[in-house]
């Protein structure tokens, strides 16, 4: 049977895809499932540098599966209780994507909405196609984002600007999600890959290890008071001074030379 998410590194980038582009690469269980085994792939391959997330066929994804919510049954303290375990199943597979100590960039393109743009939350970088359509609508449906889209998305644009997004279910426009660091770039029409993997490249050249620790002290400083943030940035340093990629970095400079960083 063919992958749900499929996964390749070429050059120093893991690319995964969603790929049920008959589904227009709706999500249920069994995808992310798939999908946290990629990403556990990916974070224990040593060539593979960073990561990037896209979708086969016309679109990104066009959100959760409904039959997978179907599937959960009707209202009672019995289900609910099941929900609650699933969806904590659910975000972990997101929460995985986050703090692993590599880039990750979403290309996405066609559709974006609901869980698919929940899923692009949980990455460090988010390429848009120009004609992307990029939403939440869960309150059209009575429901509320809940693998995490409320949170990443107060973090990221702040409180009013994530209240209009879910409470109106509005679709956001490339340039408007440019404008309020929805987005890091906007593609052209097809682009969206080649955006992704120019981005990548740049990453490759970096020292792997100074990128996991920035994307860590970030992540997990960036709400810390600025005195336990800057404590944060001195351990992390503090470990960083011992690997020979710092020493690698030295000496191409002085050499005049790309640095050859090992990742250790």
């Amino acid at each position: 049977m063919e992958s749900l998410v499929t996964f390749k590194v070429e050059k120093g980038t893991a690319f995964m895809a969603l790929n049920r582009p008959e589904k227009r690469n709706a999500l249920n269980g069994d995808v992310l499932k798939e999908l946290d085994g990629r990403l556990r792939e990916a974070e224990g391959n040593d060539e593979a540098r960073s990561v990037v997330l896209h979708g086969e066929g016309p679109c990104f994804s066009a959100g959760v599966d409904f039959n997978f919510i179907a599937g959960m049954g009707g209202v009672s303290s019995s289900t609910a209780r099941k929900f609650r375990v699933i969806l904590s199943d659910l975000q972990s597979v997101l929460n995985l994507m986050e703090r692993m100590e590599k880039p990750v960039i979403c290309a996405i393109h066609g559709v974006c909405v609901g869980l698919g743009m929940e899923l692009c939350l949980a990455a460090d970088f988010r390429i848009m196609t120009k004609d992307c359509r990029l939403g939440m609508p869960e309150v059209d449906f009575g429901l509320i984002p809940d693998v995490g889209g409320i949170t990443r998305l107060v973090r990221l644009v702040g409180m009013a600007r994530a209240k209009e997004i879910i409470m109106t279910a509005m679709e956001v426009p490339a340039e408007h999600a440019l404008a309020m660091g929805l987005i890091n770039r906007i593609a052209g029409e097809g682009g969206h890959l080649d955006e992704a993997r120019a981005m990548a490249a740049l990453f490759n050249r970096k020292a792997p290890l100074a990128l996991g620790m920035v994307k860590k002290v970030i992540d997990r400083g960036g709400h810390l008071d600025k005195y336990s943030f800057q404590e944060l940035e001195a351990f992390a340093q503090s470990l960083l001074l011992a690997t020979g990629d710092v020493a690698e970095g030295f000496a191409a400079k002085m050499e005049k030379r790309e640095p050859r960083f090992l990742g250790r």
